[in-house]
């Protein structure tokens, strides 16, 4: 459960380590963001000489929350901590991904986050 102010850590190698959520999208009234979908950040924390600099403000699919989400077969799926990944339309703009990514991502269209993850579950 994603929303408004919410921190996050980035799982990848854009530079970025903290986003912090200003916008979910997907409709005027969407209040929460789940696994799959696509939000709006401002970076908070980044390192220097990268490809995302402090204040930029950023696309990002959230790929971890700590909030558990049933899954089709009934299963329920939660992660430690809440992590998004920098997007640029549907391509991810780092070259690596960091940590666990639930497989329900490629259902949404994110072929090319599956394809460099270290880790789907």
């Amino acid at each position: 459960m994603i929303q408004l102010r919410t921190m996050l850590k980035v799982a990848d190698n854009t530079g970025a380590k903290l986003i912090q959520c200003i916008k979910v999208l997907g409709g005027s009234r969407k209040r929460y963001a789940q696994v799959g979908d696509i939000i709006v950040g401002s970076v908070k924390i980044a390192e220097p000489r990268k490809a995302v600099h402090k204040k930029d403000v950023v696309r990002a699919v959230v790929v971890r929350q700590r909030k558990e989400f049933k899954r089709k077969d009934g299963t329920g799926l939660r992660f430690g901590e809440n992590a998004v990944v920098i997007v640029d339309g549907k391509e991810p703009k780092g070259g690596r991904i960091f940590g666990p990514i639930p497989r329900e991502l490629k259902e949404k269209g994110f072929d090319r986050i599956i394809s460099l993850a270290e880790e789907v579950v």
